[in-house]
């Protein structure tokens, strides 16, 4: 067993609590004029005692599995049993890391039979999720489960109800919610920072063949040393084809694409951020405009939710936005735009516009005044000056704020914090099967949307289409 023993994550947590809160002016240009931007560091401070030793196996040692694996273990009273993965070459870099004893297999079942495993991580295309998923559950582990939580919606509900009847914790793996400036996000919007929601505009851009998923192929990819016919078995039967295993996200027959790789993380950042249960009408579109490699899966997307008024928040329209060939080098970004301001969101860090209307309203400028005859624009400027006051007809100074959060945090090691205390104490995730199908189903929504090219319809309460 690997047990990661290092005390780099209490340091940084004592190190944290023992900290001062920094603020500092530094200058920032606005639109408007030259202002001030307050810098404020967000305090992060939470106690953690590693209470039971938790084992754990990996299913899918790809990319995501080995981020997710080597985060896993910087929890405290995490141990590593085994890993599982169809590519041979990624079983040998397992005990190559982590040594020759380490249990490795190509059969996902012959961990989740092992009785010394409590707790699974998986991390596979996205077609074998429900499945895995089912199967862990029924087997009484404990689930990290990648997102998206399900590759087609119609899964999602027999996924709920298997986590509902299991008594044992699932937890899906977009790590944002988890954040502590996601926190402060939905602290400020419901504190009424920026007035009333009405739009959020969300992006993830990327601007390199990695970010396209054109990962490296191994020389030795074959249909044996991928297991290719076990890697079909969720999808009809075809011949051979390295980057169907290797960049499978590009792909439908495996993956979900843009929608169900990023727009799914921004979607569950707005979810928790605006404790929305979901939209009610999706639209997405897309095109092919760099990489033809194959893919039949768009480079290009961008997606339209309209949110209902709700108990939880007002009517708002959610815009979402991936660019695989993006000018802009890469980037992510969520915009929650409001009648009084603006909270943005990059990473872990927030910045906090506020921009209120004035009082009075508008008068003269690009305003019919100035075509009415002098007479009557004279008559209409000394009743509106004795109406309104100087003040209420300007818009108030008010300078932005930025919350940081502190160097060196992770919200991935705070997610996988979050779900081990689960494990520990039975405790509700962030993100358990519910919060992860309201996001996913959305998500893979805008794929029907842009083969059908027809607009979607969604029921956020009954989490059904209509």
């Amino acid at each position: 067993m690997y047990k990661d023993n290092s005390n780099k994550r209490r340091s940084f947590l004592k190190q944290l609590g023992a900290t001062t809160l920094a603020t500092a002016a530094v200058p920032f240009t606005s639109f408007a004029a030259q202002e001030k931007a307050e810098e404020r560091i967000l305090r992060y401070n939470k106690n953690f005692t590693a209470n039971d030793t938790v084992r754990i196996g990996v299913i899918g040692y790809g990319v995501q599995g080995h981020f997710d694996l080597a985060t896993a273990l910087r929890v405290p009273g995490v141990e590593l049993v085994a890993i599982c993965d169809l590519y041979a070459g990624r079983l040998v870099n397992a005990q190559e890391q982590f040594g020759k004893e380490l249990f490795t297999t190509k059969n996902y079942m012959d961990i989740l039979d092992r009785e010394d495993i409590d707790a699974v991580l998986i991390c596979t295309t996205d077609i074998w999720h429900s499945k895995i998923t089912l199967d862990a559950l029924a087997k009484g582990k404990h689930v990290y489960l990648e997102k998206p939580m399900v590759y087609k919606i119609d899964q999602g509900y027999s996924v709920m109800e298997a986590a509902k009847k299991s008594n044992k914790v699932l937890q899906i793996g977009s790590q944002r919610v988890s954040s502590v400036g996601y926190a402060k996000a939905k602290e400020l919007l419901a504190d009424g920072a920026i007035g009333k929601l009405n739009m959020v505009n969300a992006a993830w851009d990327r601007q390199s063949s990695i970010g396209a998923w054109e990962y490296t192929i191994p020389a030795d990819a074959s249909p044996e040393t991928t297991s290719w016919d076990k890697y079909v078995e969720q999808t009809e039967k075809m011949e051979f084809d390295a980057k169907k295993f290797f960049w499978w996200r590009a792909y439908k027959e495996f993956g979900t694409g843009v929608a169900g790789d990023l727009y799914i993380h921004l979607l569950s950042g707005t979810h928790f951020i605006t404790n929305s249960k979901g939209p009610k009408d999706i639209y997405s579109t897309g095109q092919f405009s760099y990489w033809n490699d194959g893919r039949n899966m768009p480079d290009v997307m961008s997606g339209v939710m309209q949110y209902p008024d709700s108990p939880e928040h007002p009517a708002f329209q959610l815009n979402l936005q991936v660019n695989f060939i993006s000018g802009t080098g890469g980037r992510e970004v969520i915009q929650l735009v409001g009648s009084e301001g603006v909270i943005l969101i990059n990473g872990s860090d927030i910045t906090l516009k506020r921009n209120k209307m004035p009082e009075a309203p508008g008068f003269g400028g690009y305003d019919s005044l100035f075509t009415f005859s002098k007479e009557m624009q004279d008559k209409m400027q000394t009743e509106y000056d004795a109406k309104w006051t100087a003040i209420q007809k300007g818009r108030i100074p008010q300078g932005d704020i930025i919350y940081k959060a502190p160097e060196g945090y992770s919200d991935h090691l705070d997610h996988f914090t979050n779900f081990f205390d689960a494990v520990r104490t039975g405790k509700k995730v962030v993100e358990d099967a519910e919060f992860g199908f309201r996001a996913a189903a959305p998500a893979l929504a805008c794929n029907e949307s842009y083969f059908s090219k027809k607009i979607m319809h969604w029921d956020p309460n009954t989490m059904k289409l209509v």
